[in-house]
């Protein structure tokens, strides 16, 4: 994918916009802008300019003006790629795009492929590859909550960490392999006190940062929340509420939602997935039944769950369709909200009766609605941003997103488990060094200190053209 020595050319803005930008990288950049850019001072060469200059301009075939345009200039190593690049800002008709590209190509520029520009930034040192990919998920970020982290990692996030934890490693798998050249003569270079605290110190680290990939990867993508219940409970009612349109089908009739319905909104900054199930009872119809097979996945799948009652319902009923939920859920943590729906219709309902029989456990709450007359939703919202509030807690100040780095970690933490449980067991030191040279080896693939081209090629392919 890398092509050293060429200089390549792509639109750098999404089509439809009043302007575009189109980067140029690569060692011959500025040689070939300057064949089809005539700057407004005729005095004024490109090949000359400093880096951080703009010049104003026109784009030229030959004599025919294509666009006014302002061309930036950016000399290596600063810049975004590390190498000589320019930017030519343009207006943003597809047609001068595409004839800028064109004159591009022509005069021996290269179209870029899918991430090569950020390729290059990681290949001449300007980001380490936890970094690079984090500008993929800033680009594709669609919430306040999703930016947050993306940036947070693209400006190094906790990559600085796992290099002085590796380099840690590797001072004290070196002293131990060290010591096995010196074998006979019963030698010891690393203390081992000081080794097993380093192995406790990266394991912890390692642990915490992969127990916040469930929040981490359920904020990038949006924090899944069913809407279960029996028919008729007002759970589409309240979808449609939720999103201020009419979305889901709403009917009398039990048994309207065959299939789930699902739908995002952003409240407070953080995207939330709200999907609509089919109404959990028992059924003979057999596209109903499929239905309620696929609510039963969406729960697996959800990370916070709405049960939909209505207020006339029996406590008792309440607490078993509860329970039934809690089974689906098995023993995950689910954030489980009891929605006690169309208090308007019901509103001599005891409130304080169903709060007493209804039973709640750990990371459960009750509430009031009305999902018709939309009373309680805001409640609602703020109660789902107590949940996040509180695994953000939980998962301290760095949050992953990335299953490539989740995976990276487990792996970690695994290798270290061995070595630890070898120090106190006091197994041969070589087999110990394995170990801790797998750990080192999986955090190495985190920065990308250790790669491989199949995996640059999978991270990079998934890129926007452009970046």
């Amino acid at each position: 994918m890398l092509r050293k020595g060429e200089t390549i050319c792509a639109p750098a803005t999404a089509a439809g916009g009043a302007i575009a930008v189109i980067r140029v990288s690569g060692p011959e950049s500025l040689r070939i802008c300057e064949k089809i850019f005539s700057p407004a001072s005729g005095r004024i060469r490109l090949t000359n300019q400093k880096g951080y200059t703009i010049v104003y301009g026109e784009i030229k075939d030959n004599e025919e003006v294509i666009d006014d345009v302002l061309v930036s200039v950016f000399r290596e190593p600063h810049s975004y790629t590390g190498e000589d690049s320019v930017e030519i800002s343009c207006h943003g008709s597809p047609y001068i795009v595409k004839k800028i590209l064109e004159l591009l190509i022509r005069g021996g520029a290269l179209a870029a492929h899918p991430g090569e520009f950020t390729m290059r930034a990681f290949m001449n040192g300007k980001l380490d590859l936890s970094q690079a990919e984090a500008v993929a998920d800033l680009v594709a970020s669609s919430s306040e909550a999703s930016h947050r982290i993306a940036i947070q990692q693209m400006r190094g996030g906790f990559s600085e960490e796992i290099k002085k934890l590796r380099q840690e490693l590797v001072h004290f798998v070196s002293l131990i392999e060290l010591e096995l050249d010196f074998g006979e003569e019963d030698v010891e270079f690393a203390d081992r006190r000081e080794l097993l605290k380093i192995v406790s110190e990266v394991r912890n680290f390692s642990d915490k940062l992969a127990s916040s990939f469930r929040l981490g990867n359920a904020i990038k993508n949006g924090i899944p929340v069913v809407i279960a219940g029996k028919p008729n409970s007002g759970k589409s009612t309240l979808l449609n509420a939720l999103l201020k349109e009419e979305r889901a089908i709403v009917s009398d009739i039990p048994g309207t939602t065959r299939d789930f319905i699902e739908d995002t909104i952003i409240i407070d900054g953080i995207g939330y997935r709200f999907i609509d199930t089919a109404g959990l009872r028992e059924t003979s119809d057999a596209i109903e039944i499929l239905g309620i097979r696929k609510t039963h996945e969406k729960i697996n799948q959800a990370q916070v769950i709405l049960l939909v009652d209505e207020a006339n319902d029996t406590p008792e009923a309440i607490n078993r369709r509860a329970d039934y939920l809690r089974g689906l859920a098995g023993e995950s943590e689910k954030n489980l909200l009891i929605l006690i729906n169309k208090t308007d219709l019901y509103p001599e309902k005891s409130r304080e009766d169903l709060m007493k029989r209804i039973r709640l456990k750990k990371n459960e709450s009750l509430l009031f609605i009305s999902a018709k007359e939309r009373i309680g939703l805001d409640e609602l919202k703020i109660r789902l941003g107590e949940i996040v509030e509180k695994e953000k807690l939980s998962s301290g100040d760095v949050i992953i997103s990335n299953i490539r780095h989740y995976e990276a970690l487990i792996n970690v933490s695994s290798s270290l488990e061995r070595v630890e449980e070898g120090l106190k067991s006091g197994i041969p030191e070589d087999l110990i060094a394995v170990d801790i040279r797998q750990a080192i080896h999986y955090l190495g693939e985190i920065t990308g200190e250790i790669t491989s081209d199949e995996i640059l090629g999978n991270i990079f392919r998934n890129f926007c053209i452009g970046k």
